[in-house]
This record gives C-alpha cells, structure tokens and sequence, in this order.
C-alpha cells in the first residue's frame, strides 16, 4: 500500500459511518433542536400572543433545516476526521515497526 492509503481508508470508513450515526441518532435531535430555537426566536420577534403567520412557520422551518445540517455536519466531519486519525495512526505504527529492520539491514550490509 502506498503512502496515506491507510489514514485514506480510515477517512472514508470514519465518514460512511458518520453518515449512518447521523440518520440514526442525529436527524430528529437536530430538528427537535432547531425547531425549538426557531420557536424562541419567532417569539422575540413576533411577540407571545404569535398567529400563525408565514413569517413565523418560515423562520421556524429554516431554523430546523440549519438545525439538521448542524447536526449532519458534526456527525460527518467528526467521524470521518476520528477515523483519518485512526488510520494514519495505524500507518504511523505500522511504519515505526517496519524501520527499524530496514535500519538492520543496512547496518548489517556495511
């Protein structure tokens, strides 16, 4: 394998399962979440007593849309950089067992 196939494959692996984490646990927690901040907010704006206007249910609806991407993006990224880090660590270790029986060979060729 060459070099950074390793931290590559753990990038993709991370990310693939990032995505399932996000459809399983992420989705409707970002959306509650969202909602409920687009609630506040249309409240702070629109006052308590608030009907049921379209400016209203829009700044609720873009509230949850952000709120989901939030989510996807925390769910996403953080994986797929958790399993980059893993598998450039496996590189890594793998590399440092690998040297010194180069550096061996070499000693024992002079």
């Amino acid at each position: 394998m060459s070099s950074g196939d390793y931290a590559k494959r753990g990038l993709y692996v991370g990310t693939g399962a990032g995505i399932i984490l996000f459809a399983l646990v992420g989705l409707l927690p970002g959306s509650f979440i969202g909602g409920f901040i687009g609630l506040k907010m249309a409240e702070a704006i629109f006052g308590v007593a608030m009907a049921g206007t379209i400016m209203a249910r829009v700044l609720v609806a873009v509230s949850m849309m952000a709120g989901v991407m939030v989510s996807a993006v925390a769910f996403v990224f953080g994986a797929g950089v958790m399993g980059w880090a893993a598998g450039y660590a496996f590189e890594a270790l793998k590399r440092s067992k690998e040297l010194p029986s180069a550096e061996a060979q070499t000693i024992n060729v002079k």
